[in-house]
């Protein structure tokens, strides 16, 4: 019988002493802004971040890259990559070209189901934030929608 190999990597390529800690929205703000590309006044993306036990980032990877005003997420692509990295928790983030920071009620419903989805296995959800190109941002967890 043939068969085709599945191969998903993660190869760990910094020292955890060299790894970014994610301590508060502030400093997962700071995070996303380093790695957003240049489309950040223009149209939505999704990026998440897997994080360690101690919340040090072992790496991210951009999810989606919609329109002007969404973006589609699979949240079985967020999970597999979580599992396959070991990672035990997730920070998601995706910006708002439009410069409004508060949260639709899609994100608010994307925002539940995943962290329902992560529950199930173990695997934290510790914030959701929204970007802008302004420079501001929501913290789903600093409001208690978590």
């Amino acid at each position: 019988m043939k068969t085709s190999e599945i191969q998903i990597t993660y190869k760990n390529q910094i020292p955890l002493s060299e790894r970014f800690q994610i301590t508060s929205s502030h400093s997962a703000d700071e995070y996303f802004k380093e790695i957003w590309d240049e489309d950040l006044e223009l149209r939505e993306s999704f990026y998440v971040l897997f994080l360690d036990q101690k919340n040090r980032v072992k790496g991210y990877t951009l999810i989606s890259k919609g329109g002007i005003s969404w973006t589609v997420v699979d949240i079985r692509i967020i999970f597999a990559i979580a599992l396959k990295s070991l990672s035990t928790g997730i920070l998601i983030g995706h910006n708002h070209p439009s410069s409004d920071t508060k949260p639709s009620t899609s994100d608010k419903n994307l925002t539940k189901k995943i962290k329902d989805a992560g529950d199930l296995v173990d695997i934290n959800l510790l914030d959701h934030i929204i970007i802008t190109p302004e420079g501001r941002y929501f913290s789903f967890a600093d409001e208690g929608l978590l």
